[in-house]
């Protein structure tokens, strides 16, 4: 792997998250759509305006309209700017200090490096859930908040609940950012690894870096996704006055209640536009990453 500064890597991981953010933003929409269904209700007792991805994305376009499979884009992309620059930031101090060459460095790391850009991106992803949840009446799932715009939401929180407002739902982002960074960072290393010492493939070629992103993304939404529904539930309930949280108390109460009142299964809601939207968001961020860390490191080297 190409050696460039931590700060380059704070510059490549953010602008890599971006870009795979446009192409997977629609996945998102309809995932959140999903795991908002049936809120803390029995299976089989609710209507289900989205069934299934295909239905669901055709849904969503049809009441919302074409551009309503990108709602919360601008967030999306706040978010995984903020997120990933400190991520990948504090990955590569990691890395330079040499913590990633210890045993079970590479997980620690991620997990660390992980929560930390979970705790700063949280008020980007927590609007950002808010607006990819409204719709039209006939068509909602759980509750709408009423945004207009980005801007608009965040003045709108900030004078309702203050400055902690904005973190509201950070306690179930902290583990869900945790657990998909570590499962990430460490399995995309270790399997680009090994498909480089397989030599099947050209050991600079981009196609090393696709075929790392494809297994690590495996591992990244198995591990993830019950923490995701968690995560969007919490960001996306009312509050009260003191910006209590009016359904969960927080990361363990809501995981209770959604295995009592709707199965454990319902941790899995929305495992396939999950899936189609976190692997190929770990595949083409990791890809741009790699390849922009590339280019980087070449630069550097000429330069001197």
């Amino acid at each position: 792997m190409e050696t460039v500064s931590p700060a380059v890597d704070l510059v490549l991981g953010a602008s890599a998250c971006c870009l795979a953010c446009v192409f997977t933003n629609p996945l998102e929409v309809v995932k959140t759509r999903l795991q908002l269904q049936g809120e803390l209700q029995a299976r089989g007792t609710y209507p289900q305006p989205y069934r299934g991805f295909m239905a669901s994305v055709a849904a969503v376009a049809r009441v919302d309209g074409l551009w309503g499979l990108q709602k919360g884009l601008a967030a999306g992309l706040l978010y995984q700017g903020l997120m990933n620059g400190v991520r990948f930031y504090c990955y590569s101090l990691a890395c330079q200090a040499g913590l990633t060459q210890q045993p079970g460095g590479t997980v620690v790391a991620g997990a660390v490096a992980g929560a930390l850009g979970a705790f700063v991106g949280s008020p980007a992803y927590l609007i950002k859930t808010q607006l990819q949840a409204q719709t039209v009446a006939a068509m909602a799932v759980g509750h709408q908040h009423n945004h207009q715009t980005v801007l608009g939401a965040l003045e709108t929180i900030w004078r309702q609940q203050g400055l902690l407002g904005l973190w509201q739902g950070v306690g179930g982002a902290v583990p869900r950012v945790m657990v998909g960074s570590a499962a990430q960072l460490a399995t995309f290393t270790s399997a680009k690894a090994w498909v480089q010492k397989q030599q099947w493939l050209p050991e600079d070629s981009w196609l090393v870096a696709l075929a790392g992103g494809m297994i690590s993304s495996i591992a990244v939404v198995v591990a993830m996704t019950p923490f995701d529904v968690v995560s969007t539930r919490l960001y996306n309930q009312p509050v009260d006055r003191a910006g209590r949280g009016q359904l969960y108390g927080g990361l363990t109460d809501c995981m209770v209640k959604i295995w009592r009142q709707e199965g454990p299964l319902a941790l899995y809601k929305g495992l396939a536009p999950a899936y189609l939207r976190l692997g190929p968001h770990t595949i083409l961020s990791m890809l741009f990453w790699d390849e922009l860390r590339k280019l980087a490191g070449r630069a550097q080297h000429q330069g001197t």
